[in-house]
Parts: C-alpha cells; structure tokens; sequence
C-alpha cells in the first residue's frame, strides 16, 4: 500500500462531506471485546460491557436526543461509545510530523432542571500512548450540551501508524441520567500531516515497474502502429504487418531506410550467403555494431508464417550458444530479421569451403563446436521456459563466431514442444538427409 497523509473519520457515522474533507463511515457496531479492521488504512478496537443495564450492540453509537443547531451537525449527530477503552489505529501513514483533530459534542446527557443534568462524563485521551487529556468533561469544556468543542494535537509517526486511544478511569457518574451511561464518547477525528506528500523510493519503484509494465508494451505498439500507418500500410496490404503486431516481441524495429543504409542498398559485395528465406547480407550500423540482415524471397516456400513463427520465437531466447536476434523490419513487402554478425560464417563453410575459409579445425576446436551446439540443444528442449524442437540441425544453420564459438541459427522451422500439443504441424519441416528417416515418413 502506498503512504497516506491524511485521514478523517465519522466515529458512529456514515460517510459525511464538509467542504472539500469526506469523513469516512464508522458505523459498526459494537461489543464487549471487538476489533473492526474497517478499511485498508484505519481500524478500530473497542473493550468492555455497560454496567447495570440490558446490553445490545446499539449501546456503542449514540444518537442526539435534540435538534443540533451547531455549525456542520452532521458530524455530531452520532458518536462512537465505550464503557471501557476505545481505540483508532491509523495505518499506512508517511512517517513525521501529524495534527490531530478531535471533536466533541455531549448529546446524551442534558442540562436542563431536572436530574438529566446530574450526569458527568468524564475520561482521559491518549495518542501514541502519551496521555493528552486527563479528566476530560466535554459538558464543562464545551460549556454546555449539544455544543461543539474542538482539541487539537501533535504528534509523531514513526512506524506507519497513529494510535488515538480514550479510556473511562472509573470516574464521573455511571446511572445519570440512567444506567449504563458513563465512558468516553467521540463524535469525529481529523488526522493531517505538517509536511508536504513525498514520494519514496520504494515507492517510485512500484510506480515505475507497474508503469513500465503497462506503459512499454503499449508504446512498441504505438510505435508499429503509427510507421505502419505513416507508410500507408495499413488496410488489406498490411496482413503481415497485422500479424506481426499480434505477437510479445522482444526485439528492436529497424526501418527499411536503416536496413538499406547499413547494406549498402543490399550491395552484393556485402552478402554473405542465402537460405531458407532468402539472401543474408552483411550491414554495419551508425553505432558501428556488424549486422546480419536475412531477407525473405518472393520465392521461398518459407512464407509469412515461418518468418513471425521465427520472430516470436527467437525474441524470448537468450543463450551463448544460440544466434541473437537484434531486431526485425517490416515495411510493405519487405520482411527482414536482424541477426548478430557471425565472423565465420557457418560450420558448413569453414568445413567445406576450404579455399575461401581461413579457418583451421583442430580436434579440440572440432570437440568445443560439438559440445557448444549440444548446450544450445539441451537449453532449447529443457531450460528454456519455452521448449522448441529445431527440427533442421544441419552444418548450413551453425555459425561460428570469430573465436569460433558455435552458435544454432534459422528458426523458421522450429516449433513450440507443448505437454499437451505433441503435434502442433502434420507437415513435414527440415532438410531430406538431415533428419530422422522415420520423421520424414510417418
């Protein structure tokens, strides 16, 4: 819960507007042992039974027995009552300096001629456990019935919490002007802080992780939303852009124009190779961080569907040896992912394109990029929160960095490895040679 610094509350009342101050309802009723967690931010605690008379829960609220002419009587036509103790917790409360406010009016007992007047109540009052009143009588204090007087307060909260405390010591009369009337009696209590709200760390930390956790996901939404609809693509030529907008992505957006400028317009000299969507050209941005940008092909069979299952899949997955997906572009028809640069290219390169690669395997290099591409494995099908089966693990879809650190790349024909959905596609996905002969049959 978050600070409070203020709090003000109608004792045996329901809810009462004064001004710009809303007084909160304190209607529950009472009993001889009874603790009333109210609301989130106060409660109430109330001990002991009226002598020599019938009990009833009703006992514990007063109700005036006369028509009140004082100024806001909204607040006084009710009181909150005990025999014993009566105590107000206030929760939640900002650390510091506090006012306190009690108000009092006698609505019970009368002045008139008669023994009704013969009644005295009288009771002390505590706040934070230090007596500031003692033999309080709000008959004599008020001079009169039915008249309001007002005390005020400091004091100090240092754990969060306020306790304002009245207690009956035994004194005054307990059968005037009958039985069973005697004990404390409140009509209202304000509780205002002396120093201006702060907001504190912790706070503030709250506040930002709830705000980035509604705030961020919005704004990449916003901003796909609004470059989809500056390039006028929305409408029945954007079915990938809408997509693409359905998925949790973890990437960055690359515009065309990014895309363009860090390849050099696609120059060839800087493609690197092409695969199941087409071709992979190498791309330096502003910063100077090396990209690999694949570029789906009108003619690869890999269509929209392989490349969102790609980027979907891909963003949530973080490992050393699996290929990092930096971001993605989708503008019109141009679909792109954006990859880490791998020096080496691909295992299949460095092993069989001997006059090109300047690379040398020895055995211990050879036994790494086995083990390596086995963690990528292990962490794909049973650490990673969500299990995916690659299905095309050939030499083309490992690449090595330039210490030659394996890394598993071309998720375009994985799938999700669900308890309850064991066969999510009835196609056959993968390379022929390179996978099970009983998968590519049955």
């Amino acid at each position: 819960l978050f600070n409070r610094y203020s709090l003000h509350i109608n004792c045996g009342g329901g809810t009462t507007k004064i001004g710009s101050v809303t007084y909160e309802a304190d209607e529950e009723s009472g009993d001889a042992a009874k603790y009333v967690p109210s609301k989130e931010s106060w409660e109430i605690s109330n001990t002991g039974h009226f002598w020599d008379k019938v009990r009833s829960s009703s006992d514990y609220i007063a109700q005036n027995s006369s028509i009140l002419r004082m100024k806001n009587s909204e607040l006084y036509t009710t009181a909150r009552l005990s025999p014993l103790s009566l105590s107000y917790y206030a929760r939640c409360l900002a650390n510091g300096n506090y006012s306190v406010k009690l108000h009092f009016a006698e609505i019970v007992m009368r002045d008139n001629r008669s023994f009704y007047s013969l009644g005295r109540r009288i009771f002390d009052v505590y706040i934070q456990e230090n007596r500031v009143l003692k033999d309080f009588n709000i008959v004599e204090e008020a001079q009169g019935v039915d008249k309001v007087i007002i005390r005020d307060f400091k004091a100090i909260v240092k754990d969060g919490t306020l306790e304002i405390r009245f207690h009956w010591a035994g004194k005054g009369t307990t059968a005037t002007p009958k039985r069973g009337i005697y004990g404390p009696l409140i009509s209202a209590i304000d509780v205002e802080s002396d120093f201006k709200p702060t907001v504190s760390i912790e706070a503030k930390k709250k506040k930002f992780i709830v705000a980035g956790a509604v705030v961020l996901p919005l704004f990449l939404i916003l901003i796909i939303t609004g470059t989809l609809w500056w390039k006028g693509y929305l409408g029945g030529r954007a079915v990938k852009e809408q997509e693409l907008l359905g998925l949790d992505l973890h990437t960055g957006i690359f515009t065309f124009r990014q895309i363009k400028a860090a390849t050099n317009n696609f120059n060839p000299a800087n493609k690197l190779g092409a695969g199941g969507f087409g071709a992979v050209y190498k791309g330096t941005l502003k910063d100077g961080t090396i990209i690999a940008v694949k570029q789906l092909s009108s003619r690869s069979k890999q269509g929209n569907r392989e490349f969102l299952n790609e980027i979907g899949m891909i963003s949530v997955l973080q490992h050393p040896n699996l290929v990092r997906l930096y971001g993605c572009c989708v503008e019109g028809n141009q679909l792109l992912l954006v990859y880490e640069y791998m020096e080496n290219n691909s295992l299949a390169h460095v092993l069989f394109d001997a006059e090109e690669s300047q690379s040398k395997l020895d055995w211990a290099t050879r036994q790494r990029i086995c083990v390596g591409i086995a963690k990528g494995l292990a962490f794909l099908h049973e650490e990673s929160a969500l299990k995916i089966v690659h299905r095309d693990i050939k030499t083309a879809n490992i690449l090595l960095d330039g210490d030659l650190n394996p890394k598993i790349s071309d998720f375009g024909l994985a799938k999700l490895d669900e308890e309850e959905n064991t066969h999510i596609s009835t196609r056959v996905a993968g390379t022929i040679g390179y996978m099970a002969p009983e998968y590519a049959l049955w």
